[in-house]
Parts: C-alpha cells; sequence; structure tokens
C-alpha cells in the first residue's frame, strides 16, 4: 500500500554577496554561507580573482530560497554597472 503523505523537500537558502577587493573592485558570488566563504577568499582560496587584489570586506548579501535562485540573480547583479552595485552596498549598510 502506497501512503498518500506528500513530503516536501526543504532546501537551504543560498547567498548572492559582494566582496571589496584591495583595489576597491567588487567581486560577486553565491554560497551557502556567504561568511565562510569570505574567510576563505582571504586567505586566497576559492577565486583567483583575489590573487591579485586580497578580499577586504564582505559589503553586501542578499538571501534567495535556493542555489537556482541565487544563481539567476548572481548573473543580473554581475551585469550591472558598477555604480548600480554600489548602490546596493549602500543600501546594505543602511540596514
Amino acid at each position: 500500500m502506497v501512503s498518500d503523505v506528500s513530503t516536501t523537500l526543504i532546501s537551504k537558502p543560498w547567498y548572492v554577496y559582494l566582496v571589496r577587493a584591495a583595489n576597491g573592485s567588487l567581486y560577486c558570488g553565491i554560497s551557502d554561507d556567504p561568511q565562510r566563504r569570505f574567510v576563505a577568499h582571504q586567505k586566497g582560496q576559492g577565486a583567483r580573482y583575489f590573487k591579485t587584489s586580497p578580499a577586504q570586506a564582505l559589503v553586501y548579501i542578499e538571501q534567495w530560497p535556493d542555489k537556482g535562485e541565487a544563481l539567476r540573480q548572481e548573473r543580473l547583479v554581475k551585469k550591472l554597472r558598477k555604480s548600480a552595485k554600489e548602490a546596493l552596498v549602500a543600501s546594505y549598510a543602511g540596514c
């Protein structure tokens, strides 16, 4: 006999984040733990981007329900001009 109980898979949230590099540029990425990922970036792990200019600060984080949604948002954020990314950072700092 098959049970009629539906199970809902609960996915853990993923995050889009921005990290300020020493040269002032902004790096955009996704992670299920942005604080841990930032520490890895500070150690020079996880992204070649920080080989030339070390990670300085985690300046923006936004939560998404799953990895797919976070990836879609990351693509959108990466297409933004730097001024728009700076506006995201400024809005986050005000929270």
